[in-house]
């Protein structure tokens, strides 16, 4: 019987401290190879996410369009997606609850830029990028409703 319990007192004694520190180096050795990959690329979400407001912010404009048989002017703007219009040409069928809760900003905190009707499409939704200014290239070349992939 006593055999039992020295046996069933070395089985629950818990882990040792080299097994702790191989945890502990193996952690270490997982997170300096993938913490650079993460890490390294921020700009690269940042763009994904401006990607997925721009089309976010379309499907409101379109329904907008469905109930009002337009989309709002320029001069309306996005605003148009969260308070009724007071301006010509007022909406004809105006959602109460809106078409978006807020308008969004992009990932570098500037406001998307909308025209309608663009040169190219009905409507356009533009980030400027990460510099905040036309043109560009990488993460400052603009994003634009029209040529989204």
């Amino acid at each position: 019987m006593m055999l039992y319990k020295n046996r069933l007192r070395q089985d629950l004694a818990g882990f040792t401290l080299i097994e702790i520190m191989i945890v502990i180096v193996i952690l270490g050795v997982l997170a300096a190879l993938i913490v650079p990959n993460v890490i390294g690329r921020p700009d690269e979400a940042r763009v994904a996410a401006a990607r997925s407001d721009i089309r976010s912010v379309g499907n409101a404009l379109e329904l907008y369009r469905l109930d009002n048989f337009r989309y709002p002017t320029t001069d309306q703007g996005l605003e148009a997606l969260v308070e009724e219009p007071t301006t010509e040409p007022l909406p004809s069928n105006w959602n109460p609850e809106g078409y978006l809760k807020r308008i969004p900003t992009d990932p570098w905190n500037n406001a998307y830029l909308y025209l309608s009707p663009s040169a190219d499409a009905a409507y356009e939704i533009i980030s400027l990028g990460a510099d905040g200014r036309e043109g560009g290239e990488n993460v400052d070349q603009d994003i634009s409703s029209v040529n989204l992939p």
